[in-house]
């Protein structure tokens, strides 16, 4: 029976073993992409790097712990600096490959390695949490980090369907999609909002959402005109308005016979 030690503490093993083998018959979690029992080992996903002290003059060097042959008093261990810069280089290098895939994504955040965000379009710039919160004022946007990834959010229940956020956004990552009556703001595949649409009184067609309207009325300063002006597109706010009507009526009046 062989003794190595794993991060410290010893445990048996047997010649011939690697020391992923050993390390798994002793509920020692390495993580593994391309590791099957039945098959031989071939260290090409490279996460299973391992610190090993002793077989180079006593430095400490990362080795791949699927293809390391274990040998009485080998010393491994599977956290601390050295292993961290391989196993991050081995995920990122992964990720380049495979881009979108969630499960390379979520073992990365289990072992405590920071990736880069997958290529969903948002280049994080925060555009769209910053004018929802602080010019629209309804907060319907944030940021989450998920799987050790951060990707902007909604908030349940906050979108007001101005638009606002898909107009101010560089790269059209959030859209909005007005079909028939109603508005559908998202992101990626996920919903921000959908809301249904007021029709304007002037022009007749759909131009705004209901609970953005109400949204506007409450945040607008009492007027004897405001009510009027939001049943109206922007088109028709300007066409109907009292500066608009007074002009027009002035035009009327001051205009010379037989012109």
């Amino acid at each position: 029976m062989i003794t190595i030690t794993i991060d410290g503490t010893s445990y048996p093993a047997t010649a011939g073993q690697t020391a992923l083998q050993a390390a798994r018959e002793n509920q020692v979690s390495i993580p593994t992409l391309c590791y099957h029992p039945a098959l031989k080992p071939s260290g090409s996903c490279k996460l299973c790097a391992v610190e090993v002290t002793g077989r180079t003059g006593g430095r400490q060097i990362a080795m791949l712990s699927c293809i390391l042959k274990v040998s009485d008093g080998l010393d491994i261990k599977t956290t601390g600096p050295i292993v961290d810069a391989a196993r991050k280089k081995a995920f990122e290098n992964l990720l380049r490959m495979a881009p979108q895939s969630l499960q390379l994504r979520q073992m990365a955040a289990e072992y405590g390695v920071d990736v880069e965000a997958p290529p969903d379009g948002c280049v994080r710039c925060r555009l769209c949490i910053r004018v929802c919160k602080e010019i629209v004022g309804a907060g319907a946007l944030k940021m989450k980090k998920i799987d050790g990834v951060a990707f902007v959010v909604p908030e349940p229940d906050r979108c007001i369907g101005c638009g606002t956020c898909a107009n101010i956004c560089p790269t059209n990552t959030i859209r909005v999609e007005d079909i028939q009556n109603v508005r559908t703001v998202t992101i990626r595949d996920e919903l921000i909002g959908k809301h249904p649409l007021e029709r304007c009184e002037g022009c007749g067609r759909w131009f705004a959402t209901t609970r953005f309207i109400d949204f506007i009325e409450r945040r607008t300063a009492p007027h004897p005109h405001v009510k009027e002006t939001h049943a109206y597109c922007p088109t028709c706010a300007k066409l109907f308005s009292d500066r608009t009507r007074a002009v027009s009526d002035h035009t009327v009046k001051t205009r010379m016979p037989g012109h």
